[in-house]
């Protein structure tokens, strides 16, 4: 069975403070999402979804820095969830898909086979990280102590197979489709979860560009 990353890629830099999308910013001197790339190349096939704006300077900069992995790519849709969608028409039904967020480049090619291995038909599979910081939700002008024991943050890749997954997605988008999980879940799919790793950081402030800088 073949194995497919599905990287969606449509940021535009705004809490970077920068006209330049974040996944073409520069993380030790290569641009963020051929970091990204690069961690899925020991993959059978790789897809890339951009907005169709973007292509080009994708184009360009793959020139610029000499970048020849193979890989194809997409033109997105109008929010992430047509993107994916629109991404998935490139994935053939007999593989599993690891879709993956264009601004994650620290993800380790052990994680990523991990997710992959323990993907069945039906389930999805997401990485997860403990919350370590304290919990409060707020109503109004009160709160209350909320238990961190059993909530985890969600990263990506997420994993499917790609029948499953397709399959999700010929649904109405919702404002309830936060990840691929939610959608998966909301068509009647289950996810399993795996313990994701702390380094696998979205980049998406100045700040986190300077975390990845000091972990690369």
């Amino acid at each position: 069975m073949k194995r497919v990353a599905l990287i969606v890629a449509g940021g535009k830099g705004e809490r970077m403070n920068t006209k330049t999308p974040k996944q073409f910013l520069l993380l030790n001197s290569l641009p963020i999402l051929m970091h990204t790339l690069n961690a899925f190349s020991h993959l059978d096939k790789i897809i890339l979804v951009l907005p169709q704006t973007q292509i080009e300077n994708w184009k360009a900069l793959c020139k610029q820095y000499n970048f020849s992995l193979k890989h194809s790519t997409v033109a997105g849709g109008i929010n992430r969830f047509g993107s994916v969608k629109n991404g998935l028409k490139k994935v053939d039904d007999n593989s599993i898909v690891a879709i993956h967020d264009g601004v994650r480049p620290l993800v380790s090619e052990h994680l990523i086979d991990e997710l992959i291995s323990v993907t069945k038909k039906g389930i999805g599979v997401v990485p997860v990280v403990s919350i370590k910081d304290s919990l409060r939700k707020v109503d109004g002008n009160s709160s209350k102590s909320v238990s961190r024991s059993n909530l985890y943050k969600v990263q990506t890749p997420q994993c499917f197979f790609a029948s499953t997954i397709k399959d999700a997605y010929k649904q109405n988008f919702s404002l309830f489709f936060t990840d691929d999980a939610s959608v998966l879940e909301s068509n009647g799919g289950k996810i399993n979860t795996t313990l994701g790793e702390e380094k696998n950081l979205k980049i998406t402030t100045e700040e986190d560009l300077r975390v990845a800088e000091l972990l690369r």
